[in-house]
């Protein structure tokens, strides 16, 4: 019997009436012969609200603490889509993530998965059973229930859909697939039918919302293949798989866009070896992800250093970066939290020529600014004033997608 590993987001199971709909999914798919593992999250707007009520009482409450409380958002909904489904005659059994369990390592809301103890799971399945299990969390080796950080669930199901050699893992969303850029920005974005691992985690990490950057990361060590689909519309949606040759004729796959990151300046920094180490080693033992970063040319012996950081990082970042600032004795640090990066994505990028110019080009002719550069292979990705972010989108979508619609194939 095929195994099939269906992860279902926030949206759609924000109500009862949502998660009846997702119960009569997961049934249509045992009725065809598919042995059904279910990752769900938490009800839309749920961990927003438990992350709130620890707000309420400090601003800076403790990790271990606020993973207890936020991870009984999936607990609740994991248990009511077991209620459902057994009310529609389909014997089904829910876990949390300690229950499997889900091993992580002990970085509070977000922790990595280590391994998974696959033996329950399997046990059910034998037994006829859907399991349904709780997406974002898991347990430490001493016992201590964690998080994964935001988009965890598509990383439960992805390493779930490995560790159990599912044939497929189909990700539901309240959108119908991976779209050429976000279809509320872009009227004429298309939908995406087939992706590349690489071009997925580059968008993600770019800002794309339909998946998590950690989720494909682990599809594509371990040849997990994904579909991306609606919950709500009975049809195709975006393959997520390994990379093939005839993927690089298209040049630009997408345009993402990431109003997420704040932009930390540490000003007049003497230019000698091991000041930027000295930086980024105190971030780095602090668990704060760096993008970009930029140094500018050395003046008279100082030069100033720019990075930027996720918007929920960017206190502590900032903190950090004022103390070693002063012991290394630079003479201050500015923080912009109204700044956009803006990328295109393409595996076409690795053998075509000019798309670096045509993106510069492109913002040019709209008079936006840019602050800072980073490429790959297959990406370029700019940083910008936040208030242009919309208009580059839809420059640049117009640039390198719509203008070569002769010659690419979309939905």
């Amino acid at each position: 019997m095929p195994l099939i590993v269906q992860k279902f987001g926030g949206t759609s199971v924000g109500s009862i009436e949502r998660i009846k709909n997702v119960a009569r999914r997961v049934k249509r798919s045992v009725e065809k012969g598919n042995k059904v593992v279910v990752v769900s999250s938490a009800m839309s707007g749920e961990t927003d609200r438990l992350l709130s009520l620890t707000r309420e009482i400090t601003n800076n409450p403790d990790p271990r603490e606020q993973d207890q409380v936020v991870s009984t958002g999936e607990q609740v909904a994991i248990g009511l889509l077991s209620i459902a489904l057994k009310s529609m005659g389909v014997d089904a059994i829910s876990f949390t993530g300690w229950q499997v369990p889900i091993y992580t390592d002990s970085v509070y809301t977000k922790a990595r998965i280590k391994r998974i103890d696959t033996h329950r799971i399997r046990k059910e399945l034998e037994e006829g059973k859907v399991v349904i299990v709780a997406g974002f969390q898991g347990i430490d080796d001493y016992g201590n229930i964690t998080t994964l950080g935001r988009g965890g669930s598509d990383t439960t199901a992805v390493a779930l859909a490995a560790a159990l050699d599912a044939d497929v893992c189909e990700i539901y969303t309240d959108v119908s697939g991976v779209y050429t850029a976000d279809p509320r920005i872009v009227e004429n974005a298309k939908k995406i039918p087939v992706i590349s691992y690489e071009e997925m985690m580059e968008m993600a990490s770019l800002g794309a919302k339909v998946m998590q950057i950690r989720s494909v990361e682990f599809a594509a060590k371990y040849g997990v293949k994904i579909h991306v689909k609606s919950s709500f519309l009975e049809e195709d949606g975006t393959w997520i798989v390994e990379e093939s040759e005839d993927m690089e004729d298209i040049v630009v796959r997408g345009i993402s866009h990431d109003l997420k990151e704040s932009r930390i300046t540490v000003v007049r920094v003497p230019d000698k070896p091991g000041i930027a180490a000295k930086l980024f080693k105190a971030l780095g033992d602090n668990n704060i992800v760096v993008d970009m970063i930029v140094q500018n040319v050395s003046h008279k012996g100082f030069t100033d250093i720019s990075f930027t950081v996720n918007k929920t990082d960017a206190d502590m970042a900032e903190e950090i970066a004022r103390k070693v600032a002063a012991d290394i004795g630079a003479e201050d640090v500015e923080r912009n939290d109204r700044i956009a990066k803006i990328s295109v994505v393409g595996l076409g990028m690795k053998t075509h020529a000019g798309t670096a110019a045509k993106m510069f080009e492109t913002l040019y002719k709209e008079g936006i600014n840019i602050y800072a550069i980073s490429t790959s292979e297959i990406k370029i990705s700019c940083l910008i004033d936040e208030k242009y972010a919309e208009l580059a989108v839809r420059a640049l979508h117009e640039a390198f997608i719509e203008n070569m619609e002769g010659e690419i194939q979309y939905e």
